[in-house]
């Protein structure tokens, strides 16, 4: 379907990689990963022939067509509602729609061989395209990707950019491409949409390749990984855990080939060094010298993706109790989040907080953090030291300072050193930390706000979403940490893989209250999975008993129900009879008319009747369809 060929592309004075041969086929779910700024995005503009490889061929077969999702398309704004946005994806379709309403307006003047014979393929071509299930296909991505019923006819101007970005993938997923290519599509996407968004990939008939920081998203969703590593792509067979044991097999050979080589190499240089000057050996010893000189060099395992031991300490130890809420409410106008909510919070506690976008996942943890206004109690508890991480802190960052001067000022006391470690865990490395805030992307501002939060040596931390904008070696970094931590964390998040190894206890809200499951991300699903599975096996009876007092107790009243539909679609088709014969009559009298030579000696007058009689045989060929309709009908209800 598309392979690369010898690609190399050159950006910043240096080699993203070099030589990269790729094959890439029809049903593969591929996970494209590697370390930030290996080159991932720019792959991908490169298959989509956004750029152009610096040496090398981008092949691809005439049908390959290519879907591309990327940040870049958070520019892009519409003026349509969302639904028609996200139906543009049928554009063939919808044209072919417009020619065959054209088409039926243009049958009551023309019912000519050539338009019916029009109508026709237009007719064959939209049923192939699926055409009449347009607006159902869309309705259901759509709320698929977390829209309700009610958003389908909003604006999509009206929608934050993450929401605009749904709409796009939306768009993208719709047009069914052979080569569907996404870069973090997880990102804008809340737990049940990820998992509707998997669901969806797993049956999807072309090709895909994903970039993702969400482990879990790939573990789930693709059958290959292909990595890329020192400039080179490296595939392996099969989902992200099972890349990462290859990997370390792979690299744990690579090693040892290094060092048996490096080994050779030194004995063959000693033999050089020590006979090259003896006439008797001086052959052998440039014979070795010149071996050495074409040996393939094995490369070392680059030691860059070691992890770092990063903890963070706990300056006081805070009460049993941390927060502790009763009666808590809250309400955006008529759209209330919470009502006669009670939780609690303990020391050591790590709590997911979990659920869709716009259930009030982030309002609660802005409550606990005491920058929402809210009705009824919380209490805090002794020595609580918190420190909220959210997205609205970038604005709060100094652009004046650089990085270093801005966690200096915390006045933690920690040394440059110690500093310079922790920003190192959020990509930040060398002359990075004397970098200006104001001249940050806005994930380079979150990171920093992020590694604030962490070094404040607080005993309770709220993060919201704190994984984005990280790659997966520093949400490592984080994990590990926050395992470590001594005090307590609430957390939002839709990174599963993140969940799953952080939390000890999970929060959702639900029916306007605040639920908890008290232990891992791994026994809530499984709890989870165990209720759906007790309210299907309860509700089996249910039903069955229901129906079986409805045949019982209504078999008379469904017999007259039957009795008078017949009565009634017996009357309607003796009207459709008479109805019938009208028409006939009709077009017998108009047939007998223009039979008659003597009618046609006026032009206006012929022209009416041939359009009278035209429209007599499409309404008859209507009337005889809608009698054979209601034939089936009544005989249906006979049998």
């Amino acid at each position: 379907m598309l392979s690369l060929q010898n690609i190399g592309f050159h950006f910043g004075g240096r080699y993203l990689y070099s030589e990269v041969n790729w094959q890439i086929f029809e049903g593969q779910r591929i996970g494209l990963v590697g370390p930030n700024g290996a080159g991932k995005s720019t792959l991908l503009r490169v298959i989509a022939g956004e750029y152009t490889p610096s040496e090398g061929l981008v092949n691809k077969s005439n049908d390959c067509s290519i879907g591309f999702l990327n940040q870049d398309l958070l520019s892009v704004v519409y003026k349509q509602t969302i639904f028609e946005v996200a139906r543009e994806a049928f554009a063939e379709a919808l044209a072919l729609e417009k020619e065959l309403e054209s088409i039926y307006l243009k049958l009551a003047d023309d019912s000519s061989e050539e338009v019916l014979n029009r109508l026709g393929v237009v007719q064959e071509r939209f049923e192939a395209m699926d055409g009449y299930n347009i607006k159902h296909k869309t309705e259901e991505v759509l709320e698929g990707l977390g829209f309700s019923t009610a958003d389908l006819n909003r604006p999509f101007a009206e929608f934050s950019g993450g929401w605009r970005m749904r709409v796009l993938l939306a768009k993208i997923l719709l047009t069914q491409p052979k080569l569907l290519l996404l870069d973090e599509p997880t990102n804008h996407l809340d737990l049940p949409s990820i998992e509707w968004l998997e669901q969806y990939l797993q049956s999807y008939k072309g090709a895909v390749i994903v970039v993702s920081h969400d482990r879990y998203f790939l573990d789930k969703m693709i059958n290959t990984t292909a990595e890329i590593a020192y400039g080179k792509l490296y595939l392996y067979t099969g989902n992200y855990s099972f890349y990462l044991n290859a990997k370390e097999e792979r690299e744990e050979l690579q090693q040892r080939q290094y060092e048996n080589q490096q080994s050779y190499i030194k004995q063959q240089e000693r033999f050089i060094e020590r006979f090259k000057a003896k006439a008797s050996k001086a052959t052998q010893a440039q014979s070795r010298m010149k071996m050495l000189e074409k040996l393939d060099k094995i490369d070392a395992v680059n030691g860059s993706e070691t992890k770092i031991n990063l903890s963070f300490k706990v300056n006081l130890k805070s009460g049993k109790v941390l927060k502790k809420f009763n009666s808590l409410s809250k309400a955006y106008g008529e759209n209330t989040i919470l009502k006669n909510a009670h939780g609690e919070v303990q020391r050591g506690d790590r709590i997911a907080l979990i659920g869709a976008n716009g259930k009030g996942k982030t309002t609660l943890l802005r409550i606990l953090a005491g920058e929402e206004t809210f009705d009824g109690e919380i209490e805090t508890g002794y020595q609580v030291i918190q420190s909220f991480y959210a997205q609205h802190q970038l604005e709060a960052l100094d652009v004046k300072n650089d990085l270093l001067q801005e966690l200096d000022k915390l006045g933690t006391g920690k040394s440059e050193n110690d500093l310079r470690t922790v920003l190192g865990c959020f990509l930040f490395s060398g002359d990075d930390v004397f970098k200006k805030i104001k001249v940050l992307s806005g994930g380079e501002k979150a990171r920093v706000a992020l590694a604030k939060s962490l070094v404040l040596e607080a005993n309770f931390l709220l993060l919201d979403e704190p994984t984005n904008h990280l790659d997966m070696q520093s949400i490592d970094i984080l994990v590990q940490a926050l395992q470590q931590y001594e005090g307590t964390v609430v957390f939002v998040s839709h990174d599963r893989d993140f969940i799953s190894r952080v939390a000890t206890k999970v929060w959702w809200i639900q029916d306007l209250d605040l639920k908890e499951y008290p232990g891992n991300y791994q026994a809530y699903n499984f709890w989870k999975s165990q209720q759906l599975e007790t309210e299907k096996a309860e509700a089996k009876p249910l039903q069955s008993a229901v129906k079986k007092e409805i045949i019982q107790t209504d078999v008379k009243k469904a017999r007259n129900l039957v009795d008078d539909n017949k009565k009634k679609l017996e009357k309607e088709m003796g009207m459709l009879e008479q109805q019938i014969a009208d028409v006939t009559q009709s077009k017998l009298n108009a047939e007998l008319w223009l039979g008659n030579p003597d009618n046609h000696t006026n032009d206006i007058e012929l022209n009416n009747m041939n359009s009278k009689y035209k429209q007599l045989l499409v309404q008859l060929d209507e009337l005889n369809i809608s009698y054979e309709k209601l034939f089936d009908e009544i005989l249906n209800l006979n049998t």
